[in-house]
C-alpha cells in the first residue's frame, strides 16, 4: 500500500531516532539515503535537509509510505532464511514505485505570457526508512520516503495534484514489482486475486487474522531490537490457529480483471492502464516491462505526465489485453526453459562432484 503525508514540519526526530533494529542484519545498504543522496540518516539537521520548499509555501515535503502486504511481512516471521531477500525485494519495489511517481507524477507548474505550463521536475535528494514492526511489534515491513515539496532547482514547490493522480499507479506498480521480486528471491510465490487480495502460496490465512494490524489503540513507538521481536512473534505464534490458505490461479495474467479495471469509465488515461496491467500481472511484473511495452502499444500517449494526461478509449484500452497476454507467454515458456537449464547444470554438478 502507498500513501502519501504532506509535512508542514521539519522536525524528523522519529525517522532520525528509529534505527529499525529488528531489521539489523537485513538490510545490506542500512536505513536512509539508498535511493538517492548521502548523510547521515541519524543526524536531524542531515535529514532535514532533504525537506525543501518555498517562503511561500506551508508544505515542507511529503512522507510517501510503502508497505509490504500483510503476507509478505508474515515472512520476516515464519521464515527467517529468507529475510534478507524479503528486504531486498520490498526494497527493488519501492524502488520502481519511487521512480514511476517522479517520471510520471513529479511536476512544477509556471506561468507565461498569461499562459499556465506544467513541466517536469526531479527531486535532488530522497532518504528511506525501511522498517519490520509496527506499534504493536507485528512484522510490518515498509518504507517511510522523505522528499522535498521543491524539486531541484525549481523556486516554485511540486504540484501536489500530480502526485495524487499517480499515487494509485505507482502503489500498483509497487505491488506488482513486489510479488515479481519475491517470487524471483525468495522460496515463496506471492500472486494477487481477482478479486484484489494479495496472497503468498501457502502461507495460511490464520496469520492474517494473528498480524491484522487493526487495534484499538495506536500504541506506543517503541524501538525493537531484532530479539525482541523474534520473541514477540514466537509468543504470538502460540495464539496461532489454522484457517487455510486459497489455491493460486495457473494464469499470469487476468485479462478479465484487466478489462474490468476500466469498468465505468467514459475514458482511460495512460497511469489507469499501468494500475490495471499491474493488478492484472497474477504473480507480478517488473517496472520496466509495463513501461516499454505500454509505450510499444500506445506510442501517442508516451510523453502524457501530471494531472492533465490525454486519455483513449475503453475499447483501445481493453484491446491491449492480447498483446499483454502473449508477453507474459513467452516470459512463460522462458521461465520454463531456464528452470529446465537449472535442473541439468545442477545435475551434471552433482555427477562431476561424485
Amino acid at each position: 500500500m502507498l500513501r502519501i503525508f504532506p509535512r508542514r514540519s521539519l522536525d524528523v526526530r522519529y525517522f532520525t531516532d528509529d534505527p529499525a533494529r529488528e531489521l539489523e542484519g537485513l538490510r545490506p545498504q542500512g536505513p536512509g539515503w539508498w535511493l538517492r543522496g548521502a548523510g547521515d540518516t541519524t543526524d536531524p539537521e542531515c535529514v532535514r535537509g532533504v525537506l525543501t520548499s518555498s517562503e511561500r509555501a506551508s508544505v515542507v515535503g511529503y512522507d510517501i509510505v510503502l508497505a509490504a502486504p500483510r503476507p509478505v511481512s508474515v515472512l520476516l516471521a515464519i521464515d527467517e532464511s529468507s529475510g534478507a531477500a524479503l528486504v531486498a525485494a520490498h526494497r527493488h519495489a519501492v524502488a520502481a514505485a519511487l521512480g514511476y511517481l517522479e517520471e510520471r507524477g513529479l511536476s512544477v507548474r509556471s506561468q507565461l505570457a498569461g499562459e499556465r505550463y506544467d513541466h517536469a521536475a526531479r527531486w535532488e535528494s530522497v532518504v528511506a526508512y525501511t522498517h519490520g514492526v509496527n506499534r504493536h511489534g507485528e512484522p510490518h515491513l515498509h518504507d517511510h520516503v522523505l522528499v522535498g515539496a521543491r524539486p531541484t532547482g525549481e523556486d516554485a514547490v511540486l504540484d501536489r495534484r500530480g502526485l495524487s493522480a499517480h499515487a494509485s499507479a505507482a502503489d500498483a506498480l509497487y505491488l506488482a514489482a513486489l510479488r515479481h521480486e519475491v517470487n524471483a528471491r525468495t522460496p515463496w510465490r506471492a500472486w494477487r486475486s481477482f478479486q484484489g487480495v494479495e496472497h503468498v502460496v501457502g502461507v495460511d490465512e490464520g496469520y492474517r487474522v494473528l498480524w491484522g494490524g487493526h487495534h484499538e489503540g495506536r500504541g506506543e513507538k517503541i524501538h525493537w531490537s531484532r530479539e525482541e521481536a523474534r520473541a514477540t512473534w514466537r509468543d504470538d505464534l502460540a495464539r496461532y490457529h489454522l484457517e487455510g490458505a486459497p489455491s493460486a490461479p495457473d494464469r499470469t495474467f487476468d485479462p478479465h480483471a484487466f478489462a474490468a479495471s476500466f469498468e465505468g469509465a467514459l475514458t482511460v488515461t495512460r497511469r489507469q492502464v499501468v494500475q490495471a496491467w499491474a493488478h492484472a500481472s497474477t504473480f507480478g511484473e517488473r517496472f520496466a516491462r509495463i513501461d516499454t511495452g505500454l509505450d510499444s502499444l500506445a506510442p501517442d500517449l508516451i510523453h502524457e505526465r501530471g494531472v492533465r494526461e490525454a486519455s483513449i478509449t475503453v475499447a483501445r484500452a481493453r484491446g491491449f489485453a492480447p498483446s499483454i497476454s502473449r508477453l507474459h507467454a513467452l516470459d512463460r515458456v522462458r521461465d520454463s526453459a531456464r528452470h529446465r537449464e537449472r535442473e541439468r547444470d545442477s545435475r551434471e554438478s552433482s555427477a562431476r562432484s561424485r
